[in-house]
């Protein structure tokens, strides 16, 4: 991913760099790519443990329409609103994000569904609460503490840019350093051996989920922090495309196997690659070929090295036998 994103953002700086390499154009990469990365993030969570989750985006949308509600139900009271509940607005809308993950974790882990067909389920669920709720219209309004934070930076760097390392950091220590990580891993690896290790999958699933629904919780705020509104069908797009950063990333679809940092740089990598083209004025139907080929050709080298990876032992065996 490394070499990919260094060669995509080479050919644009190349083709267009009065455009391309513009300050504005570089923090605007930035600021689009947290939301997305939170969310394939979760995604990864997910497609570690040996399932996926296409209730994300919703969780998300749901979690930012219950802060702005909140937030205009709070403006709308006597005393009005005070910035210092920013925090408790916040808080709620991460924890219906925890809810709605610990709702997918019970139909996979305790009832037993498929989790595509269990959180495809809690994702028309979900878009029908928050249609239902908003009336289908877009709810406008936020605290001005999303905003400000939305439009601020560290030198060049935007916050919500940092919010996203942030989120990555945690997630890469729970992964690689805490016991639920490594249960994480082992249950997508081999969900028999974990359970004949003494792994109470049914936990680790539900754990694992929850995560998932706090980061989609996460993507709700930062939603509102670059645009204080809210609807149903916000980042409708979303869905697919994490699924293609989770795998460009160097996840194993079927679990096991995973690498946070891997999914940061293919979200700076498609957004890159979506500047690129914005720049050099081609549509989103190129933009999503321009995905296809990305995906397609990650594939084919990992497809290559893993052969190469499994071929060396064999020949190393029979080079000893000789």
């Amino acid at each position: 991913m490394v070499l990919v994103l260094v060669v995509a953002f080479s050919v644009f700086a190349f083709l267009n760099p009065k455009v391309f390499l513009g300050p504005l154009n570089l923090q605007n990469i930035m600021v689009a790519s947290p939301e997305i990365g939170v969310i394939a993030i979760a995604m990864m969570l997910a497609m570690l443990t040996g399932g996926i989750d296409l209730s994300l985006v919703s969780i998300a949308n749901l979690s930012a329409i219950t802060m702005s509600t909140m937030f205009t139900a709070l403006v709308g009271r006597a005393e009005g609103f005070n910035e210092a509940m920013a925090i408790p607005v916040l808080v709620v809308g991460i924890l219906v994000g925890v809810g709605c993950g610990l709702l997918n974790g019970v139909l996979i882990g305790i009832v037993g569904i498929t989790p595509i067909l269990a959180t495809l389920g809690t994702m028309q669920v979900l878009n029908g609460i928050a249609i239902v709720w908003t009336g289908g219209s877009t709810l406008y309004g936020a605290p001005a503490t999303f905003t400000t934070f939305g439009k601020m930076a560290v030198g060049p760097v935007p916050l919500l840019f940092l919010v996203f390392l942030v989120a990555a950091v945690v997630i890469a220590f729970l992964v690689n350093s805490t016991t639920l990580g490594r249960k994480i891993e082992l249950q997508g690896a081999n969900p028999v051996a974990a359970r004949f290790s003494g792994i109470r999958s049914k936990a680790v699933l539900i754990g694992s989920y929850a995560v998932g629904g706090a980061l989609g919780g996460l993507a709700g705020f930062l939603f509102l922090a670059r645009n204080p509104t809210a609807s149903a069908d916000y980042g409708a797009s979303y869905v697919l495309l994490v699924i293609v950063i989770a795998v460009l990333g160097g996840t194993n679809p079927n679990g096991g196997f995973a690498s946070v940092a891997g999914v940061v740089l293919a979200t700076i990598t498609l957004q890159v690659v979506s500047s690129g083209f914005t720049a050099l004025r081609l549509s989103s139907y190129q933009y999503a070929i321009a995905q296809g080929v990305i995906l397609v050709a990650v594939m084919v080298i990992d497809a290559i090295n893993w052969r190469g990876l499994r071929a060396k032992p064999a020949t190393r065996a029979v080079a000893a036998s000789n």
